[in-house]
């Protein structure tokens, strides 16, 4: 398949429109050209075919691929025309019902890896898009301490604005997780999700930071011992990384 890239030049979602189309006439659907048009388009330029094909043939480009391509070519282009709300709503619903057992990485890597503003219009698009509260779907197919922790990330309104990080609230925490975590037999998980659910990004990499500080030990090899709820904290400190709060400058 077509590696999925930006145009090295402005496109014209018209002319791509009709490409299309003529793509999928005759026998059997032409998914060179679509995957070579639709995987070198931008997210606004994709938008604006999608629009232009329905004005032009009074049909969904998303309803026309999902009858004409199949398999894994299929699952791409579905995915890759929504916008990213809205692709996250799909991930999310075929993880949760797509199979007999609910993928729980691919959920808790979507939720757990937004903005409290990313996640809102994610909430948002997952209503519109199949008719009920993610929440709801996400109790009714989780459960225990994993489920604890993606409900308490979805309902809890972080803050992701630029602030002056306090060091000795930091600290706390920090000895708050030592606490529930080393310093114990068995991991109190319900300590970890509280602090990791309701702390900004910029909050947790102060505490990250005053962990490695206090204890000689990083937060993430700590996360790597706690078996259930691994992947769950693992995507929230990937993000906790320089490269991810390069902006954030308070230690």
């Amino acid at each position: 398949m077509a590696s999925l890239s930006v145009p090295p030049a402005p496109a014209d979602p018209r002319r791509d429109a009709i490409d299309l189309y003529r793509a999928f006439r005759g026998f059997g659907c032409d998914s060179t050209t679509v995957i070579s048009i639709l995987a070198h388009r931008a997210a606004p330029q994709r938008a604006l075919i999608q629009h232009e094909y329905a004005a032009i043939f009074r049909q969904h480009l998303y309803h026309r691929l999902a009858s004409e391509l199949s398999g894994n070519n299929k699952k791409a282009m579905l995915l890759w025309i929504l916008d990213p709300a809205s692709r996250d709503a799909e991930i999310l619903h075929q993880a949760l019902y797509g199979d007999v057992i609910t993928d729980m990485r691919a959920v808790t890597e979507v939720v757990c890896s937004r903005t409290p503003s990313q996640l809102q219009i994610m909430k948002q698009a997952y209503h519109a898009r199949f008719g009920c509260h993610l929440e709801n779907h996400v109790a009714e197919r989780t459960s225990g301490d994993h489920q604890r922790l993606l409900l308490a990330y979805l309902r809890w309104p972080r803050y992701e604005g630029p602030e002056v990080v306090d060091p000795a609230a930091a600290a706390r925490d920090a000895r708050e997780l030592y606490r529930a975590g080393e310093r114990r037999l068995g991991t109190d998980e319900r300590a970890f999700i509280r602090v990791f659910s309701e702390r900004s990004w910029a909050h947790m990499a102060s505490v990250a930071h005053a962990y490695q500080h206090i204890y000689d030990r990083s937060l993430e090899k700590v996360i790597k011992i706690m078996d259930k709820m691994y992947h769950g904290f693992m995507d929230i400190t990937s993000f906790l990384m320089p490269s991810h709060l390069s902006f954030f400058l308070f230690f």
